[in-house]
C-alpha cells in the first residue's frame, strides 16, 4: 500500500511539475527579482536622484502641484516616497462631468510621478522599471483576468508537486546532503532533491500565500452572496470609510502635511498612502495608511480626516482577525517588511525555487532518454521548451534591462518599447534555438545571456554619469549593487555555458573502453 503511494505521488509529482514547469519557473525567477522591484525602477531612471524628502514633505508638494493642475479631479490616490523609491507616484481619477481646464492635456495618464521635493513631474525616462517585473510574475503579460487566473492554476499545481514530491522521496533528508556530480541523470535528481528540500519550507510558503493574495479573484461566490456592492464588503472587512459625496461648496483643502505627521503619530509607523476625495469641495476627505514595512501584516491601519478642517472622521481601527491573517499573508510574499540582509536572503531562497523547477523539468528529459533509441517528439517538444525558457528567459528579462539604456530616452512609448524587447529577444532566441542541436543551443544561449548581462554595465557606464567606477568614488551603493549584481548573473550564465560545452562522458557495453567522450 505505502509502495503503491509512492508510485501515486511520483507520478503526479512527475506530471504536475511538466505541465506548469515552464510558467513555474518564470513565475520563479521574476518574482524572485521583484523583491528589488523599486531598486530596479531607480536603476531604469537614472536621471532621478535618490528621495531624501520626509512623507509629510512628499504628500504637501504632491498635493499643492495636483490642486494646481488637477484640481477637478473625484480623487487622487498617491503612494509616497521612502528610502527605497524615488518618486511619488499618483493615480488621479478623473472627473467626467467637469469641464477641460488648461493643462489638463498634458497630465493625462493613468498614473504621474512627481518629483518629491518639489512636487513637479519627474523629468526622467518613461519606464515600467520593476513593476514589470512584478506585474509579469503574476499577470504573464496576457489580459486581465486570464493571466492570474493561469498563474492561480500553476500555484495550485506547485502546491501539490510540493505535497507529492514530500510523499514520494522517503529519503528526504539524506539527499539533501546527496549531490554527486557528472552522473548523468543521478546528478540532475540530486540537484532537484538538494534546491527543494534546502528551502522548502520557504517554496510552501511563497505558494499558498500567492494562492491567498488573489483568492477574493478565485473564490468570488461567498462576497457576490453576502453583498450587494463589493465595497460594502471592503468597508466591513477592512474598515474602509464610506465615499464621501460632494456638496458642491468650493472650500481649500487643509494643509497635508500636518495631517501626515498626526496620522504617522497615531498609527506609530511611517505613512505610506494617501487618498484625497473630492479635492476642493467642501466634503474633501484625506485617508493616511500606514506602511507595512515594520510589520508582517502588510495591511496598514488607515486614519481619515476632513479635507477641509483637519478633524479626525475616522480613527484606526483594529483589522479582525480574518483581515489581519489575509495581512500578514500578503506581507510574507510580499516581503515588504525584510531589511535589506533578509531581502537578499529571500532573494536566493527565490533562486532555489527556479532552480527547483528548472532541474525537475531537465530531470524529466535526462529520465526518458535512451542511448541508442532516437527521441519521440514528445521529449523533443519538451526539449526545446526547456532551453527556451531555462536559458531563454534571462536572455530576455537582460534585453529589458539594456534596452533602457540603448533606446533614446525622448522616444515616446519607450516604456512599452522597453517591454517588447524582452518578449521579441526571448521569442527569437526561442525560435532560433530550434535550428541548433540541443547541446550545441544550451552552450549558446548561456554563452549570450553571459555577455547580454556584461554589457548592461557596460552600457549604464556610457550612456549616464552613474557608471560602476563613477558610483563608487560617489557612494551611490544602489547603482554600485545593481552592477555587480549584473556581473555576477554574467559570470553565473558563463559557468553555465562553459558546463553544458564539456563533451559528456556515457557508458559503453563491457569488453571495449570504458567511458568515450561525445
Amino acid at each position: 500500500m505505502t509502495r503503491s503511494l509512492r508510485q501515486s505521488m511520483a507520478w503526479i509529482h512527475s506530471w504536475l511539475g511538466l505541465l506548469a514547469g515552464w510558467i513555474l519557473f518564470a513565475m520563479f525567477l521574476t518574482g524572485t527579482a521583484s523583491y528589488f522591484r523599486p531598486e530596479i525602477t531607480q536603476w531604469m531612471q537614472p536621471e532621478q536622484p535618490p528621495n531624501r524628502t520626509t512623507a509629510a514633505a512628499a504628500a504637501q508638494s504632491a498635493v499643492k502641484e495636483l490642486t494646481r493642475s488637477n484640481g477637478s479631479d473625484l480623487q487622487w490616490y498617491i503612494q509616497l516616497p521612502d528610502d527605497r523609491s524615488a518618486v511619488t507616484r499618483v493615480f488621479a481619477v478623473a472627473n467626467p462631468e467637469a469641464p477641460k481646464v488648461a493643462g489638463a492635456a498634458l497630465r493625462r495618464a493613468d498614473e504621474l510621478d512627481l518629483d518629491p521635493a518639489t512636487g513637479s513631474p519627474v523629468r526622467a525616462r518613461q519606464t515600467l522599471g520593476g513593476e514589470h517585473f512584478y506585474r509579469f510574475h503574476f499577470q504573464l503579460q496576457l489580459p486581465y483576468p486570464w493571466g492570474r487566473w493561469l498563474a492561480g492554476v500553476c500555484a495550485m499545481f506547485m502546491l501539490a508537486a510540493i505535497v507529492s514530491g514530500v510523499v514520494t522521496h522517503k529519503r528526504i533528508f539524506a539527499d539533501f546532503f546527496t549531490l554527486r556530480w557528472n552522473k548523468g541523470q543521478r546528478s540532475w535528481l540530486d540537484a532537484h532533491n538538494v534546491s527543494a528540500v534546502l528551502a522548502l519550507p520557504y517554496h510552501a510558503v511563497i505558494t499558498y500565500t500567492g494562492l491567498m493574495t488573489l483568492v477574493l479573484m478565485y473564490l468570488p461566490y461567498p462576497i457576490a452572496i453576502n453583498y450587494k456592492q463589493p465595497l460594502d464588503f471592503g468597508r466591513d472587512a477592512y474598515g474602509l470609510p464610506a465615499d464621501p459625496v460632494a456638496s458642491g461648496r468650493p472650500a481649500p483643502l487643509i494643509a497635508i502635511a500636518p495631517l501626515v505627521r498626526d496620522a504617522e503619530a497615531r498609527l506609530s509607523a511611517p505613512a505610506a498612502r494617501l487618498v484625497v476625495s473630492h479635492p476642493g469641495d467642501a466634503a474633501a476627505t484625506v485617508a493616511v495608511s500606514a506602511a507595512g514595512t515594520n510589520s508582517l501584516n502588510a495591511r496598514g491601519r488607515t486614519v481619515v480626516y476632513s479635507g477641509v478642517t483637519g478633524a479626525v472622521l475616522q480613527p484606526p481601527v483594529a483589522a479582525g482577525a480574518g483581515v489581519s491573517t489575509m495581512g500578514v499573508m500578503f506581507g510574507l510574499h510580499m516581503a515588504q517588511y525584510a531589511a535589506p540582509t533578509l531581502r537578499w536572503v529571500l532573494f536566493l531562497l527565490g533562486l532555489t525555487g527556479a532552480a527547483m523547477v528548472g532541474t525537475g523539468l531537465l530531470l524529466w528529459t535526462t529520465s526518458r532518454r535512451r542511448p541508442n533509441a532516437p527521441p519521440f517528439f514528445g521529449l523533443r517538444l519538451v526539449e526545446r521548451l526547456n532551453i527556451a525558457t531555462i536559458a531563454g528567459l534571462p536572455i530576455g528579462m537582460g534585453a529589458f534591462l539594456l534596452a533602457n539604456r540603448v533606446i533614446p530616452v525622448g522616444v515616446a512609448g519607450r516604456a512599452d518599447a522597453e517591454v517588447a524587447a524582452m518578449f521579441y529577444v526571448w521569442g527569437a532566441v526561442g525560435l532560433l534555438q530550434c535550428l541548433l542541436p540541443a547541446r550545441r543551443a544550451w552552450t549558446l544561449l548561456f554563452a549570450v545571456g553571459a555577455l547580454l548581462y556584461t554589457a548592461i554595465p557596460v552600457a549604464n557606464a556610457l550612456t549616464t554619469t552613474r557608471g560602476l567606477l563613477a558610483s563608487l568614488r560617489a557612494g551611490d551603493w544602489l547603482f554600485v549593487g545593481f552592477d555587480m549584481a549584473m556581473l555576477a548573473i554574467a559570470a553565473l550564465l558563463a559557468v553555465a555555458a562553459w558546463r553544458s560545452g564539456r563533451p559528456q562522458a556515457v557508458r559503453v557495453p563491457r569488453g571495449q573502453k570504458e567511458m568515450v567522450h561525445v
